[in-house]
């Protein structure tokens, strides 16, 4: 897969996600946001943790353990070249390290994460 195909296929979905790991809770309009662009993707649960924990966390991570990041909002043109480039290198052994070690860097936005599902389940009308 190519830059621009990850674009295609995952950049709203990573964009419409990181406030995530923003300085603050997001808002019901955040949340609401968040749910509207994950209910297009159509993607499964688990499909959606896997791709909250290897395609985004570790790159998201990163920004919430430094102390020069962006807090209040992302640079979104930086943040996706981020993570375009931490995906296309993410095959094998990177991708089995990112597996093991992704309840660390998944840790600190977890709470969120699992609110945001709760959501989606409601709208897709799951219990």
């Amino acid at each position: 897969m190519n830059a621009q195909q990850l674009v295609d296929e995952r950049g709203d979905l990573w964009l419409a996600l990181a406030p995530l790991w923003l300085d603050r809770e997001p808002s019901e309009r955040d949340y609401a946001q968040m749910v509207e662009v994950v209910q297009r993707f159509e993607m499964t649960f688990k499909e959606l943790e896997w791709m909250f924990r290897l395609e985004m966390a570790p790159v998201m991570a990163r920004h919430q353990l430094s102390i020069a990041s962006e807090w209040r909002e992302f640079n979104n043109r930086k943040l996706m070249q981020q993570l375009v480039s931490h995906n296309l290198r993410l095959t094998g052994w990177r991708r089995k390290s990112w597996a093991l070690f992704s309840g660390l860097t998944t840790m600190m936005v977890r709470h969120r994460w699992n609110e945001l599902m709760s959501r989606v389940m409601v709208a897709r009308g799951e219990t």
